[in-house]
């Protein structure tokens, strides 16, 4: 996937300034896609000169002008193209883990604070996620919802990055828990 197929998901909510998108981006997409403000203005400009969002200039008094894009119709076929094409299986890449490996031959004690330092991390991604989850059911539970609601998409991809933080919260505590069992205070080399 490209970074270009999650911002045309994410404009399908409707027309963002580049702003906007990247609010929208840090509350509902990053749990599956990571993109640094400037890759998201970068992302639309090349968007806009594909043609596959088309943007408008609005003009405010008080404060500077704003640009405001929206899918087209190319847009949309280009995520129908995206859509059907094979998802490659995802896997994880993670520098705590390389670490974790090594716990065995190295100074624990880091690691270890790296873990709950990961943990709470997670656990803040959690409160988000859940506050995400509740306003996207917009007050119904989640079976009507899921049963009537509009925008599944974006509430099931939420429900996954809400499972992927509480078993990394899960696991960095645990982890941390065993570690500081086994190695306290203990010196290796």
């Amino acid at each position: 996937m490209a970074l270009r197929h999650a911002v045309l998901a994410a404009l399908l909510d409707g027309e963002y300034s580049g702003y906007q998108l990247a609010k929208a981006f840090d509350a509902g997409v990053a749990n599956f896609w990571h993109a640094l403000p400037q890759q998201l203005y970068a992302e639309l400009t090349k968007l806009e000169a594909d043609g596959l969002v088309a943007g408008r200039q609005v003009i405010q008094e008080t404060r500077p002008n704003k640009r405001l894009f929206h899918v087209t119709e190319e847009g949309l076929a280009e995520l129908e193209r995206f859509a059907a094409t094979t998802a490659k299986p995802s896997f994880i890449r993670d520098d705590l883990l390389v670490k974790v490996q090594a716990v065995d031959q190295i100074e624990a004690g880091p690691v270890i604070g790296q873990l709950a330092e990961r943990a709470r991390t997670a656990a803040a991604k959690v409160e988000i996620l859940e506050q995400l989850a509740a306003r996207l059911r917009g007050g119904r539970d989640e079976a009507d919802f899921l049963a009537h609601g509009t925008r599944l998409g974006p509430y099931l991809t939420c429900l996954r990055g809400l499972a992927f933080e509480r078993e990394t919260r899960d696991w960095c505590e645990r982890s941390a828990d065993v570690l500081r069992a086994r190695y306290d205070g203990e010196q290796r080399a």
